[in-house]
């Protein structure tokens, strides 16, 4: 199954005006129909689905994956964030733990993982600041290895292993958008 091609078919409509989204539960819901209706009946679509359903005892950086599609035989992952709010360091940080979160689902065998964000909001693909975790999101720089949080007293610092180029695709005034398969 190819989920990457459904999600980018997703993004056109969405770029068309044919499908509306306007925060990140919009996103969620409206994507997990547009999955539902593509996807064979043997496949299941649910949200917010905890990764102890497959894995009990299992801990990630985060405990419930936004959209689930799986059968007996293969398991798919999408984590999603819809940023419109600025805390731009912050968010980015959040894009951060998404693909890290992504990696660890995969690892404990999903056939594939994916981490999405569509923005409104052009300071997250563009803007003066482009070191740092800005560098990921602005410049692309590749996302690979130990990420600090940026702001704030904690020392949150999450590892990746792969290496991911953030490429925001256009659509048009509606916004852009990324898909990364992990």
């Amino acid at each position: 199954m190819n989920i990457e091609n459904h999600v980018h078919s997703f993004f056109h409509e969405v770029g068309k005006g044919r499908i509306e989204i306007y925060n990140e539960f919009s996103l969620q819901h409206e994507l997990g129909i547009y999955l539902r209706e593509r996807v064979s009946p043997s496949f299941k679509v649910q949200f917010e689905r905890n990764i102890r359903f497959f894995y009990p005892g299992v801990s990630c950086v985060k405990s419930e994956m936004d959209i689930v599609i799986y059968s007996p035989e293969e398991r798919y992952s999408i984590e999603l964030k819809y940023p419109n709010n600025g805390q731009y360091p912050e968010t980015m940080f959040q894009f951060v733990k998404d693909i890290k979160f992504m990696e660890e689902v995969k690892n404990l065998g999903f056939t594939e993982t994916f981490a999405v964000a569509f923005t409104e909001d052009r300071l997250f693909y563009d803007g003066k600041k482009v070191d740092g975790i800005y560098g990921f999101f602005r410049n692309g720089n590749i996302v690979h290895g130990a990420i600090q949080k940026p702001t704030g007293q904690s020392k949150e610092v999450h590892t990746i292993d792969g290496h991911y180029g953030v490429e925001w695709l256009s659509l048009g005034d509606v916004g852009k958008y990324y898909l990364l398969s992990i």
